[in-house]
């Protein structure tokens, strides 16, 4: 279903290292098969060594499934709660594969009961294996994940919206799996350049055995396969360290991808789906909230960004930003820009990595430069120069005017990719 010229015809995972949490089944494992076809290395970190009464798989099966795809298996017993055994499965891995390349932070523990109902013991559960497990795995991998080429953190977390309706009937739930999503706005900022940080959350219920527990008999006509996710994690884990700090819907960004059949992913195509939680009507526009510091927090992924010739052409910079170009340029550059597609945008290159993408820079800006989003594509493209630009009104530039003259020297280099 999915396109030739899409990234998931490529091997693109042959090698590397994947080490997952909470891969003995549902989300975990699917995410740990996709990438196993491409031959990766999956280390499974996850606790049921034995089988469960209710719920299928162990890490046992799970490496039996994962060598059938093609993939290396490493099983690991790792309850998440105990700091020592993830230190001990980060060890196991580096010594077995020779490095880290890719962390999924998938372990989760959920119970969705209010303030007076929810045992201590439950709340301790969702704070240390949502929050606290989250944070140490990130942490004992963070080291060897630096030495890496293209490294990912990737937490399957939501967005965080605000709105009190999923406070009010799960508080210690919302908390934990939100304490999961600051940890992607910390550390995604704390490695920009260095590790890629991101977070996955699906669009619709997906059927796995929690669910099934959680929501009985005939739920899973309502939920669509792990599939999705799995699609969803390949194409952020594929792309450079420079995409960085997104909360992404998997839908979105499928569609961005170009796939277009949604049905392949639907336990019973045709019957209306469930919306998973933290996603209301003013989160799925693409919302800003404001942070602590009353800073703008983009709270949406690059697959929310407006789509056609503007973002097509950001999705491109951003693909050929390396090191040089950072070195050489050092300066940041924001464009205010009109009509289709329009709205903030930017280029980073002095940050090291360097990023490009929608919204505000993550650093204050060198140059601020507006036009229409029509002109801004002939510019990216090498039909309009620059300075003719600026020369004929159709474009504004406030702030370092030798830096705007540095990016005209870029583009003469990117034209050729655009």
């Amino acid at each position: 279903s999915l396109p030739s010229t899409s990234p998931f015809t490529f091997r693109k995972l042959a090698g590397c290292t994947l080490f997952i949490t909470g891969a003995s089944r549902g989300i975990g494992k699917a995410i740990a098969l996709k990438a196993a076809k491409d031959g990766a290395n999956i280390v499974i970190a996850a606790k049921t060594a034995e089988p469960h009464p209710s719920l299928p798989g162990t890490i046992y099966t799970a490496a039996e499934e994962i060598e059938a795809a093609g993939g290396k298996a490493l099983p690991c017993i790792v309850n998440v709660r105990e700091e020592q055994q993830i230190i001990n499965a980060v060890e196991k891995a580096v010594k077995t594969f020779g490095g880290i390349d890719i962390l999924v932070n998938n372990a989760s523990a959920i119970s969705l009961t209010g303030t007076l109902e929810t045992a201590t013991k439950k709340v301790n559960l969702m704070m240390d294996v949502n929050v606290r497990g989250t944070y140490l795995t990130s942490k004992a991998c963070l080291p060897h994940l630096r030495k890496s080429k293209n490294p990912h953190i990737l937490n399957l977390s939501p967005p965080m919206n605000l709105n009190p309706m999923w406070f009010k009937n799960h508080c210690a739930y919302t908390i934990s799996k939100y304490g999961m999503s600051m940890c992607v706005l910390g550390m995604a900022e704390e490695f920009r350049g260095e590790v890629a940080v991101n977070a996955l959350w699906p669009k619709t219920a997906i059927h796995t055995a929690a669910m099934d527990m959680l929501g009985g008999a005939g739920i899973e006509k309502q939920c669509r396969k792990t599939d999705i996710l799995a699609d969803a994690a390949y194409c952020i884990l594929t792309k450079p360290k420079t995409f960085t700090g997104n909360f992404i819907i998997d839908e979105f960004l499928l569609r961005e991808e170009g796939v277009k059949d949604f049905d392949i992913y639907a336990i019973a195509p045709g019957h209306p789906l469930m919306p998973d939680f933290f996603l209301d009507e003013k989160k799925l526009s693409g919302s800003q909230q404001e942070g602590a510091d009353g800073a703008k927090v983009k709270t949406e992924s690059a697959a929310a960004e407006p789509s056609g010739p503007v973002a097509e052409t950001f999705r491109v910079i951003q693909g050929a930003v390396t090191e040089e170009f950072v070195k050489s340029t050092q300066g940041v550059f924001q464009f205010e820009l009109s009509g289709d597609g329009g709205g903030t945008w930017y280029i980073d290159l002095k940050t090291k990595g360097g990023s490009a993408g929608f919204g505000k820079p993550p650093v204050t800006a060198d140059v601020v430069m507006s036009m229409s989003s029509a002109d801004f594509v002939k510019m990216f493209t090498g039909k309009l120069k620059p300075t003719l630009a600026f020369m004929s009104g159709k474009l504004r530039i406030k702030g370092n005017m030798a830096l705007a003259i540095k990016l005209e020297k870029m583009l003469s280099q990117l034209n050729s990719k655009l």
